[in-house]
């Protein structure tokens, strides 16, 4: 399993031969200005929430590589009534795909489309994909629901919202590794605006000072699980 941070929440995966974006908000972002959205490969697109620095590009990277839209059922239903391929889902739903199951979990935040309409609830994503199984949390409070995951699924790596402001902040980060009973994590949903600005060095000190692991990737970077 391949992960590339394109900055701010987006993700690029590659697993079992598919390619999967999430949250694609990488066109207006100047810390990404170096990534051509052209050239991005999508088998999938995975949405946690319908705010504008979550879903700015799905339009046309869907357009051009007819990629399937997965997120919750009023998500999914707004893009299938533009004519794009959507698999709906919602909360504690899960669904084998080509390339891993998918189960959609909680996060507490808000969810709405920059023309008011609804985004439903918004959610996160548990991926089981050739052994490796990973969180992406979403924008999302610190919530007790996090300690449901493992006694399902162990993980390999925790993708959480470090932020602040409009999320949780290393302090609640470090606290929610601790709820998934992860120790590895790629930070992501910080720098992009001034809000949501943080110290690197001590972000990662932090973690560190737990016995954990923070990965604060340069956009365009991978890892491999």
């Amino acid at each position: 399993m391949k992960i590339t941070y394109y900055g701010h929440a987006s993700l690029g995966i590659k697993v079992g031969g598919k390619h999967i974006l999430v949250d694609p908000f990488i066109s207006a972002n100047p810390l990404a200005e170096h990534v051509d959205i052209s050239t991005l490969k999508a088998d999938y697109i995975l949405l946690t929430h319908a705010h504008g620095d979550h879903i700015l590009d799905v339009e046309t990277i869907a357009k051009r590589t007819n990629a399937v839209i997965v997120s919750n059922a009023e998500i999914a239903g707004y893009y299938a009534a533009k004519g794009f391929q959507a698999h709906p889902m919602n909360h504690g739903g899960s669904w084998t795909f080509d390339f891993g199951k998918v189960k959609y979990v909680n996060a507490i935040h808000s969810s709405s489309f920059p023309d008011g309409t609804s985004g439903g609830n918004p959610g996160g994503f548990v991926i089981e994909g050739e052994h490796k199984n990973i969180y992406i949390a979403g924008d999302t409070a610190l919530t007790m629901d996090m300690k449901l995951i493992p006694m399902r699924t162990k993980l390999d790596l925790a993708i959480l919202p470090i932020g602040d402001n409009f999320t949780m902040d290393v302090e609640d980060a470090i606290l929610a590794s601790d709820f998934v009973q992860c120790d590895k994590v790629l930070g992501y949903h910080y720098d992009t605006f001034g809000y949501i600005e943080i110290d690197h060095k001590t972000a990662i000190q932090q973690f560190f000072d737990k016995g954990k692991d923070l990965m604060l990737l340069k956009i365009g970077e991978s890892i491999e699980l």
